[in-house]
Order: structure tokens, then C-alpha cells, then sequence
């Protein structure tokens, strides 16, 4: 595979600037390497094993991994009106009787929408979004046409939702709360605010990105030096414009965790992704330690929604996405979303795409067998023709990657 890897490095066409990639067989990691440049300057600095990057979407899976922790405590139920928990109502004013739950939220059947801005400044709270006095009301924009629980569409701000629910019931900062529960339990040094991140962590932190009249320009991370402790810098993909740097002294707890971006603001390396891979791959248990039970990571990865045409149920953005879960989605192997190209396999994972990366974790159904990527640049638009697969809806980064991992493990 290395051949292959090294060939998708580059400055042009569908090439990308750094890229690692990890894969386990029967359990067992079987293959890992890393390509190419995670930061540039006057010297290039390569990927490596511990390369921390912001992984995306790759994030929601470790904000579900608090909310099934916090389900078997007893302290979330998924299935009451999160209103429970925010302090506040939060219903579609198009369903106003139908009450939105945390499982809604983490399936993307709440009927809630992204508009421009989906994470806001730490001093302002959720209601923004929602209130019609609200600074980030957008209209309504947040509010879908169709109903809670009987529509998919793909919202990161649910997650910021979720994010908030997870402190207001643990009293806790998100941030502060993964890291305790989830991250160190995982044996990682993993974190959302990058000024809190350990010196010699943020000297391998990757930058993120994009090629702009045939110059790489970094769209997130490149820092000349390391932000203060408690300082958060807002990060919106849909506007990247909408940014600026905020101190956590005077956070409330359990307002607005949309500032840590817990749909995808997840600075975590390779090595330690492996982590969380290996806690899935053994039932919830990492090196002994219980983190989640067999029967939540049972229900994040089980369909709670799946696609259907008549009557349409759901957005597939291009037929990539068929079934969701909470936090993973369902790959069928003979679909549109399929992963190889010749081989007819079954996965169920998460793929992150924002500023530039693309990234994704996988785990063949039936089996201990899975993989990782993360890449930190591409060479052109992503959704321009060059950037569409060649035998599915996927972009041709992510066939490439999955296509090559995919034919090493069946080989």
C-alpha cells in the first residue's frame, strides 16, 4: 500500500498535501504509515503518528460516546424532550406539539437545520439561534419544513445541542468533560481548545489546507505560536469569515457549547483514533477499562433511520448518506456509498470533511476488522467534477483511501 499512498501525494489534480492512514485485521493493527506534510514554512514538517489534526465529523462519535456514558448513568434519557435538560423549549414552531430528544439530535431527525453560522461566541446562548429576536436566528433558517423524527437532514448544529445538554446535566464544560471521561479514559491527550493542549502536542499540531491559484493556503491551525490556556477561536465551515478568538474565563456551563465545536473540533492524532478503534473493536473496553457498555455502542451503531424514496424521507447529499445512527452511519456495500470498488462489504463509521480534511473511521460489519485515514489538504475543489468518485458517491479522496485499505484487508 505504500506505493499507493506516496502516489496520492502531490500539488496537483486529486493529489493531497499529508495524509496517514491505520489498519486493524481480527484486532490487530496489520498497517500504519504517514505521507506528506502536516504543516508548512520554511521547513516542511512531515505527518506523523502522532500528528494532531482537526478531525471533523470524526468528533460526533466522541460526543455520543459522553451522551451513551451519560444514558447509562441514568442522567440522559434519549428519548425525553431535551427541554429537560437546556433550560428552555426547543421546538419546530412548524410541529410545535412534537417534542425534539437527544436521540432526534443525534440521528439528524430533529427537524433543527444549519444555517450560515453554527457555533457562536461563548457569552451568548442557544436561544440565539432559536428565538425570532435572536442574533443567529437566520430567519428561521434553523427550523426544517418537515417533522421531527420522520426526515434525515444532516445538522451539525444538533450536535452543539447535544453538547450543551452534556453540561448541563454533568455541570461540567464540554471540553473539560470529554477530556476527563472520554479522552483519558482512551489514553489520549486529545482536546477542543488548542491553547490547552500540551506544549510538545502543539508543536505536531497539523494545519489544515486548500490549494488557491496554485499556492497552498491554510484555511485553520497553522499558528505561529500556541494560543493562551482558555482562549477559543470560533470556527464556522459553512462561513469560514465568521471567526475571532474568545477567552473561557466567564463561561456559563451548560448555555452555549456550540463554542467547542463538538460536531468537529477534535484536535486527536492518529495513533490516538486508534484508541477509540480498539474500544469499539473490544465491546466498549479499552486495556481493561470499561468505557461504554456492549449495548450502547450496539444502539450508536444499529440504523435509526434509514432512506426511503416514496415517500422521500431524507436528504442522502448525493446518495452517501442511506442510514444513520447516533454518531455512525451504515455503508451497504452494493449501494451508492460503498466504500471498494469490486469487493461487496459492509461498514459502519464516520467520515469528517471541513476547511480541507477529510477523514474517516470505519468498521467492517461482522468482524474486527477497520480502518483510519485522515488527510490535510486538497489540490482542488472538492466539489468541482474532478473531485466526484469514479464508482460511487464519494468523493475521489475518500475512494481512493478506502478503496486501497479495503483490497489490502480481503487480499
Amino acid at each position: 500500500m505504500d506505493e499507493k499512498f506516496s502516489e496520492m501525494i502531490g500539488d496537483s489534480g486529486s493529489k493531497v498535501l499529508g495524509l496517514g492512514v491505520v489498519s486493524y485485521k481480527d484486532g490487530k493493527e496489520v498497517y500504519s504509515n504517514f505521507f506528506g506534510t502536516r504543516k508548512l514554512g520554511e521547513k516542511k514538517l512531515p505527518v506523523n503518528r502522532q500528528t494532531k489534526f482537526r478531525v471533523a465529523s470524526l468528533s460526533k462519535q466522541f460526543t455520543i460516546f459522553s451522551v451513551m456514558q451519560l444514558v447509562e448513568q441514568g442522567k440522559i434519557n434519549l428519548d425525553a424532550d431535551v427541554r429537560n435538560y437546556l433550560g428552555f423549549n426547543l421546538r419546530n414552531p412548524n410541529y410545535p406539539n412534537v417534542p425534539i430528544t437527544a436521540r432526534m439530535l443525534a440521528s439528524h431527525t430533529s427537524s433543527i437545520r444549519d444555517g450560515k453560522i453554527y457555533s457562536i461566541p461563548p457569552q451568548l446562548s442557544l436561544t440565539e439561534f432559536f428565538s425570532p429576536n435572536g442574533k443567529f436566528f437566520e430567519d428561521g433558517a434553523h427550523f426544517g419544513t418537515e417533522p421531527p423524527k420522520k426526515f434525515f437532514t444532516y445538522c451539525n448544529l444538533n450536535y452543539g445541542i447535544l453538547g450543551t445538554i452534556i453540561e448541563s446535566v454533568t455541570g461540567k464544560r464540554f471540553d473539560i468533560y470529554q477530556r476527563e471521561n472520554i479522552l483519558a479514559q482512551l489514553d489520549t491527550r486529545a482536546d477542543y481548545v488548542v491553547g490547552n493542549l500540551p506544549h510538545e502536542d502543539f508543536q505536531n499540531l497539523g494545519a489544515i489546507y486548500a490549494k488557491k491559484n496554485s499556492e497552498w493556503h491554510a484555511k485553520i491551525d497553522e499558528y505561529q505560536s500556541q494560543p493562551a490556556r482558555d482562549t477559543i477561536r470560533l470556527e464556522n465551515a459553512n462561513d469560514e469569515n465568521f471567526c475571532d478568538e474568545f477567552s473561557l474565563d466567564n463561561y456559563k456551563v451548560g448555555t452555549n457549547a456550540t463554542i467547542f465545536s463538538p460536531q468537529g473540533g477534535l484536535r486527536i492524532s492518529c495513533d490516538e483514533l486508534t484508541h477509540a478503534m480498539e474500544m469499539i473493536l473490544n465491546g466498549g473496553t479499552y486495556r481493561g477499562e470499561k468505557i461504554l457498555s456492549a449495548e450502547s455502542l450496539a444502539e450508536m451503531f444499529k440504523p435509526q433511520w434509514i432512506y426511503t424514496p416514496e415517500p422521500k424521507n431524507g436528504r442522502t447529499y448525493g446518495g452517501v448518506m442511506l442510514s444513520y445512527g447516533l454518531g455512525e452511519y451504515q455503508i451497504d456495500g452494493k449501494s451508492t456509498a460503498r466504500l471498494c470498488k469490486n469487493h461487496e462489504i459492509n461498514f459502519v463509521g464516520h467520515t469528517g470533511v471541513a476547511f480541507g480534511v477529510f477523514a474517516g473511521m470505519f468498521f467492517r460489519v461482522g468482524t474486527k476488522d477497520a480502518f483510519l485515514y485522515v488527510t490535510n489538504g486538497h489540490c482542488i475543489d472538492e466539489d468541482s467534477d474532478d473531485g466526484k468518485g469514479n464508482f460511487s458517491c464519494n468523493y475521489i479522496w475518500e475512494e481512493n483511501i478506502c478503496d486501497t485499505v479495503i483490497r489490502s484487508l480481503v487480499s
